[in-house]
């Protein structure tokens, strides 16, 4: 069972991503304060959701979170400071755009910069340990695959509506047979299955 907190005393924000591991759109972060008493069933880690569950909770948590807010940051800027800074930057917009200023953030995840003087704790698997961590990772999801979804559209050529810009078979061959579009990580490896997702993370 999910905890709803780690400091319940506390106004705290649960931090998670989305599209870490993809070879081409933004990735996407999410923070959200949830109140005590905010009634949404079957809140977990957005993976192992179903999208039409996915779907009903992000409607559900936009309606009843105290405060939340989503962040992105594109690929241009992925490349030049790598996909671990740009995730940590993907959460702090997201922070910054909360109605209301958290006192703790929990953080999915072993990385993190301070954001404000805000005392904070990162939690390995934390999208499946705590509530306010879930419903971010079902809002970074959902609100990602919307646009890669819209991307989709102007450049169906990479069927981004079913792979959202992972690494997948389908997806390695048409950037070898049509290039990369200018929505790519020009920084990942693109085209062998065999290589590494993504390039060495350097120091934060």
């Amino acid at each position: 069972m999910l905890r709803l907190a780690i400091q319940e005393n506390r106004i705290e924000a649960g931090c998670d991503e989305a599209g870490r591991g993809c070879l081409a759109g933004p990735v996407c972060a999410a923070a959200v304060i949830l109140p005590k008493k905010h009634g949404i069933i079957g809140l977990n880690d957005s993976k192992k959701l179903s999208k039409t569950k996915r779907e009903k909770l992000r409607s559900q948590i936009e309606q009843k979170a105290i405060a939340w807010s989503v962040g992105m940051v594109w690929e241009k800027e992925i490349d030049q400071i790598n996909i671990l800074n740009a995730s940590i930057k993907a959460m702090h917009i997201a922070l910054a755009g909360l109605d209301k200023q958290p006192q703790f953030i929990a953080v999915d995840g072993n990385r993190f910069k301070p954001y404000n003087q805000i005392p904070h704790e990162t939690i390995i698997k934390g999208d499946g340990k705590y509530l306010h961590i879930a419903a971010a990772s079902v809002l970074a999801k959902t609100h990602r695959d919307d646009y890669m979804q819209a991307l989709h559209d102007k450049f169906p050529i990479y069927n981004w509506q079913k792979n959202k810009g992972y690494p997948t078979i389908e997806h390695r061959n048409a950037v070898i047979k049509f290039g990369l579009s200018e929505h790519h990580r020009a920084s990942f490896k693109t085209t062998d299955p065999q290589l590494k997702l993504w390039p060495k993370e350097k120091s934060l």
